[in-house]
């Protein structure tokens, strides 16, 4: 059992590897490049997907830290399967209530469905363009309410997390 759990985990981050490296090709002016990323995602979407119906949701206790961040973005990456993101969501959320998956990463994967519903965010963490030169957040159920709602979860408050990003700063990044 240990081989396997050993290999899930290097599954895991070298899906996660994959997906990183191709982050740029989501937006890319050339279509074959966003094609090549939507095979991709969809691919690791898939295999997590069996992942989650063999073994539930990947927690550091069960594959390490590493592979279960991996997965969380694995299926934060799965917009097109709304059912592998829903079913992580579900599997997410009751891994954090037992204390063995970050609730933080749940939130950014909650808002993530959320949007790909066509629903209005809880946290603020999905950005749906730029206004102003300032990221503006797809819209929130209590906008009133975001950064509270943030540091319940251990999320930096909205001004401070859009600070990070490129555009709102002027800098290009190699991110």
């Amino acid at each position: 059992m240990a081989y396997d759990i050993a290999a899930l985990a290097e599954e895991l981050t070298t899906m996660a590897a994959a997906d990183q490296r191709s982050t740029a090709d989501a937006n890319s002016d050339d279509p074959a490049r966003q094609l090549a990323w939507r095979r991709l995602t969809a691919r690791h979407g898939d295999r997590l997907g069996e992942i989650m119906a063999e073994s539930g949701w990947p927690t550091a206790d069960l594959v390490g830290e590493d592979a279960a961040r991996a997965a969380w973005l694995i299926a934060q990456h799965a917009d097109r399967q709304l059912d592998v993101q829903r079913r992580a969501l579900t599997l997410m959320r009751e891994a954090v209530s037992a204390g063995s998956a970050n609730a933080r990463e749940l939130a950014f994967l909650r808002d993530r469905t959320l949007v790909n519903e066509g629903r209005n965010q809880v946290y603020g963490t999905q950005i749906a363009g730029v206004k102003d030169g300032a990221p503006v957040p797809w819209p929130c159920q209590e906008p009133k309410r975001v950064d509270e709602l943030r540091a319940e979860v251990g999320i930096e408050p909205f001004d401070a997390y859009v600070a990070q990003f490129p555009m709102a700063t002027g800098e290009a990044s190699d991110e």
